[in-house]
C-alpha cells in the first residue's frame, strides 16, 4: 500500500516563455511570464503509521525528466531531510517518521528540479502542502465532569436538568471519527439524556425528595457515530432533588396536657410544642398562634425559629386560689406556601392544649412592689422613714415577720420593726455624701423580698463657692466699666436649697477704686473695670474679695478672693506677656529689637575672644636656628599677676640667691658637656656679696656650651642681702596684721574721704 500512489497527485509541467522589449539604447529586457505553471495538490499522509519502511507520499516530476538521472530533485521546507525524504533521481517522498494529526495537520514545503550537471533550474521553486490524515484514535472527553446539579422536587416529566458536552480531538471533517452520541449507563428509569445534544431531563412524574434525595447518573459519550469499533468515554452527574413546600405541618398529638406551678414568673417559658413539617429550610418555617381558648389572656406563644417550635410564656401571674385550669387552642401554620402544591393542604394544623395550675406554699405579698421614702439629713438617730406591708396569699394567712436583708453596707444605716414592718434610721445622715440608699426588706412566712429605696432630704447646710479657681487678667490699656471675667458659683446642696447665688462685694470694705462687681441674675457675676489704665510698674496684682449667698433657707454665704493679674495685651486684647521682662517695652524697644542687640553683643565678644586666641598662637619660638646667627630680642608678652600674685613663682628666689636651686639644663637642646661645678663656701650665704654673685652667673653663662653664640641678656632681680630696716615690699603684707588705727584718715579734710571709708571697712572686717 506504501508503493501506490495516489489518484489525486498529479504533475503540471511549467513551461516559459520569453518575450524580448528593444530599448532605445538598443539593451534588450527579458520578461518572464509563466504560461503554464507546474502546480501540485495535496498530497496525504496517513498518522500513526507503524510499518517497519517508510510511508510513501506521492512523487515529483518533471517533463524535463527524460529518466537518464540529468534531473536532480530537491525537497525543502516543514520536515525537509527529516520527516520526509526524497529520492533526488526519482522525485518519490517518503516519510520517515509516525505523524500525529492532533499535534499538526499538515506541513507546507517547497520542491525544485534542477540540471546534476550544471545545477541550473530546470523548473521554479513549487510550494505545496502534505496534510496528514486523521484515523480514530481519540476518544470523547468530558472536560468539566463530574457534575454537580439541583433540580427541584415534583417536577414535571422532561424538566431540563443540565447539559453535558464531550469533544473528541478527532478530525470532525473527515469522516465519523469525531461525531458523538449520548447515552446513559445508569440513572435510569429517572432520567433521560438527548443523543445528539447530550441534554439530560427528568424521566418521571413528581419526584419526591422526602422518598429520595440523590441521584447518580453516569453518562456516556461514544464517537463515530456510536457504532461499533468507536471509541468512548463517560462521567458521572450527581443530582439533586431540592425541597418545595409540598408536606402540611402536622401536630404528632390532638391534645396536649401541661402542669405549669403557680409560683412561675411572668415572662419566663413555661412549656414547648412542635408541629412536623417533612419539608426543609423556609419551606418548614412555622408560626404558632393561640386562636382561642380561656388563657389566651394568660399566655402568649412564640415561635424558635432555630427548633421551629412554639414556646408557651406566662403574660400574667397564676393564682391557684383563683383558678386551677386553662385551655388553649394552638395553631401551627408554614410562613411560606406554593400555590401549586396547595391541593396538598391545607399547610396548618391545629392541637388543643390544657394547662394545669399546681398549687404551692407562695410568700408574702407586698403591698407594693418597691418603696420609695424620704428622710431628711442630721434626722436623729430612730427617726421612723416608712411602713412596708406584707400578707399570706395562702389561705392559711400565717402571720408575717419583717427584717432587713443586710448584704451591704448601706443596710446597716437602717433599722425595722419585726411585727410592723415600720423603717427608722440607725445613723445621721449627710445628704452631700450619700443622697440615696437602696435596701432589700424581707417578710417571711416563706421569705419575700421588696426593693425599698430611702431618699436622704436636703437641708441648706453647705455655703456656696466659686466654681473653680479663676486667672483673671486686666490689661494695662483697659477702658473704665469694660468685662474681664465673668464667674460662676457652685453648691454642694440640691437645687431647692441653692439654685440662686447672688454675688456682691464685701460691704465691710471701702469701695474699691480699682474693681467692681455686677451681678447677673443669672447664677453668674461679672467683673467690671473702674478706672482707664493700669500700670504693672505700679502694682501688678490685685485681690477682689467677692461675697457669694445661696437661696436657701437659712441662706448661706461665703467669700472668696479673686487674684488680678496686670498684663501687657495687644490692641485686640490678647495677652502679650506678664512678666517683669515686658517692662522694656514700655521704653520703645519689641522683643525683636532685643534680639538683635543681645545677637551683636555675643558676636562682639566672639570677634574679641577670636583676636585674643589668634594673638598668643603667633608667638615667636623660643629655639632659633643654628644658621640664623643674627641678634635676636625674645619679646615676651606675659604679664605678671603683680605683687599679689605669689603663687606663679618663688619669690625667695629672687630675695637670696641661697634659695636658687642648681644650674637647669635647657629643656630644648641636650648639653654636650656638663658645667662647671658650682661650689657654695661652707660658711653662710648671708655673707656672699652681690658683685660675686653676678660674676659668678657670667662665669657659668659663658662657660655654658648649650647657649646660642650671640650676646644675651640675662637678668637678676636680686635685691641684694637684707637691711636693718627691713623690706620695704608689700608682698608679705597682706599676710601681717597692723595695729594701726586708721580712724585719723577722717580729719584729713574731703579729699581723703573714700581712703577713710576703705580703711575704716577693712578695719571693720578685721575687727568681725
Amino acid at each position: 500500500m506504501s508503493k501506490q500512489k495516489n489518484p489525486f497527485w498529479t504533475v503540471f509541467l511549467n513551461q516559459v516563455t520569453r518575450n524580448q522589449t528593444k530599448h532605445a539604447e538598443g539593451e534588450t529586457e527579458v520578461h518572464h511570464r509563466p504560461k503554464r505553471g507546474w502546480v501540485w495538490n495535496q498530497f496525504f499522509v496517513l498518522e500513526e503509521h507503524m510499518g517497519p519502511d517508510p510511508q510513501y507520499v506521492g512523487k515529483l516530476h518533471s517533463n524535463s525528466d527524460k529518466g537518464d538521472g540529468s534531473v536532480k530533485y530537491i525537497l525543502t521546507g516543514e520536515g525537509a531531510g527529516t520527516i520526509f525524504i526524497i529520492d533526488d533521481t526519482t522525485g518519490d517522498i517518503h516519510s520517515t517518521k509516525s505523524l500525529d494529526r492532533e499535534q499538526k495537520t499538515h506541513y507546507v514545503l517547497h520542491a525544485q528540479a534542477i540540471d546534476r550537471r550544471t545545477n541550473k533550474p530546470l523548473e521554479p521553486e513549487s510550494e505545496f502542502i502534505i496534510k496528514v490524515q486523521d484515523i480514530n484514535d481519540n476518544a470523547p472527553k468530558f472536560t468539566d465532569g463530574p457534575y454537580i446539579v439541583t433540580v427541584p422536587e415534583m417536577s414535571e416529566m422532561g424538566t431540563s436538568v443540565l447539559q453535558v458536552t464531550a469533544t473528541d480531538a478527532d478530525d470532525p471533517t473527515y469522516g465519523n471519527s469525531a461525531r458523538v452520541v449520548y447515552s446513559i449507563l445508569q440513572g435510569q428509569p429517572y432520567f433521560s439524556v438527548d443523543p445528539k445534544t447530550g441534554v439530560i431531563r427528568t424521566a418521571l412524574h413528581n419526584m419526591d425528595r422526602e422518598a429520595r434525595e440523590h441521584y447518580s447518573v453516569v453518562i456516556q459519550a461514544k464517537d463515530m457515530a456510536g457504532q461499533v469499533g468507536g471509541l468512548s468515554g463517560s462521567t458521572t452527574v450527581n443530582i439533586t432533588l431540592t425541597d418545595v413546600n409540598d408536606n402540611p405541618p402536622r401536630f404528632p398529638q390532638k391534645h396536649y396536657q401541661l402542669y405549669v406551678p403557680e409560683s412561675a414568673q411572668v415572662g419566663s417559658a413555661v412549656g414547648k410544642i412542635k408541629a412536623n413539617d417533612a419539608d426543609t429550610g423556609s419551606n418548614a418555617d412555622m408560626k404558632y398562634t393561640i386562636i382561642n381558648g380561656d388563657g389566651s389572656g394568660v399566655f402568649s406563644i412564640s415561635t424558635d425559629k432555630e427548633t421551629r417550635e412554639g414556646i408557651l410564656s406566662l403574660k400574667k401571674p397564676l393564682n391557684y386560689e383563683k383558678k386551677k385550669s386553662y385551655t388553649l387552642n394552638i395553631e401551627g401554620a408554614n410562613t411560606h406556601v406554593d400555590f401549586r402544591f396547595s391541593h396538598l393542604g391545607p399547610f396548618k394544623d391545629v392541637t388543643m392544649l390544657k394547662i394545669i395550675v399546681g398549687d404551692v406554699d407562695e410568700p408574702p405579698l407586698f403591698t407594693m412592689p418597691s418603696y420609695v421614702m424620704e428622710v431628711y439629713e442630721n434626722a436623729k438617730i430612730g427617726t421612723a422613714v416608712g411602713t412596708v406591708t406584707a400578707q399570706d396569699p395562702d389561705t392559711a394567712n400565717s402571720l408575717v415577720r419583717y427584717f432587713i436583708d443586710h448584704n451591704t453596707e448601706e443596710d446597716r444605716y437602717f433599722t425595722i420593726d419585726a411585727s410592723t414592718g415600720t423603717i427608722k434610721t440607725a445613723k445621721i445622715f449627710d445628704r452631700e455624701e450619700t443622697p440615696w440608699y437602696n435596701i432589700t426588706v424581707a417578710a417571711s412566712e416563706i421569705v419575700s423580698h421588696v426593693p425599698v429605696g430611702i431618699r436622704i432630704l436636703d437641708i441648706n447646710d453647705n455655703p456656696p463657692e466659686l466654681a473653680r479657681e479663676y486667672d483673671v487678667v486686666v490689661c494695662e490699656n483697659v477702658k473704665p466699666g469694660q468685662v474681664i471675667q465673668t464667674i460662676t458659683a457652685t453648691d454642694k446642696d440640691n437645687s431647692a436649697n441653692g439654685a440662686r447665688f447672688h454675688f456682691s462685694l464685701d460691704e465691710g470694705l471701702s469701695l474699691n477704686p480699682n474693681f467692681t462687681l455686677r451681678d447677673n441674675e443669672d447664677n453668674t457675676a461679672s467683673i467690671l473695670t473702674r478706672r482707664r489704665r493700669y500700670s504693672r510698674t505700679t502694682q501688678d496684682i490685685y485681690y477682689l474679695p467677692v461675697l457669694i449667698s445661696d437661696g436657701g433657707v437659712p441662706p448661706l454665704s461665703s467669700s472668696s478672693t479673686l487674684t488680678i493679674r496686670v498684663c501687657a495685651c495687644e490692641r485686640d486684647g490678647r495677652v502679650r506677656t506678664c512678666h517683669a521682662e515686658a517692662f522694656l517695652s514700655s521704653a520703645g524697644l519689641s522683643t525683636g529689637a532685643l534680639i538683635a542687640i543681645l545677637l551683636c553683643v555675643v558676636i562682639l565678644l566672639a570677634i574679641v575672644v577670636l583676636f585674643i586666641t589668634l594673638r598668643r598662637s603667633k608667638k615667636e619660638p623660643l629655639i632659633i636656628s643654628e644658621e640664623d646667627v643674627r641678634e635676636n630680642v625674645v619679646t615676651y608678652d606675659d604679664e605678671g599677676g603683680g605683687e599679689e600674685d605669689t603663687e606663679a613663682f618663688d619669690i625667695t628666689a629672687l630675695r637670696n640667691p641661697s634659695a636658687a636651686e642648681e644650674l637647669k639644663y635647657r629643656r630644648d637642646v641636650r648639653p654636650e658637656v656638663k658645667p662647671l661645678p658650682r661650689h657654695h663656701p661652707s660658711s653662710s650665704l648671708d655673707s656672699i656679696d652681690v658683685q660675686e654673685f653676678i660674676k659668678q652667673r657670667l662665669a657659668e653663662a659663658d662657660l655654658d656650651p648649650s647657649v646660642p653664640p650671640y650676646d644675651s641678656l640675662q637678668t637678676y632681680a636680686y635685691e641684694g642681702h637684707r637691711s636693718e630696716a627691713g623690706s620695704i615690699s608689700s608682698l608679705d603684707s597682706a599676710t601681717t596684721h597692723s595695729d594701726q588705727d586708721y580712724n585719723y584718715l577722717g580729719d584729713w579734710g574731703p579729699e581723703f574721704k573714700k581712703l577713710a571709708e576703705l580703711y575704716g571697712e577693712v578695719e571693720s572686717e578685721r575687727t568681725t
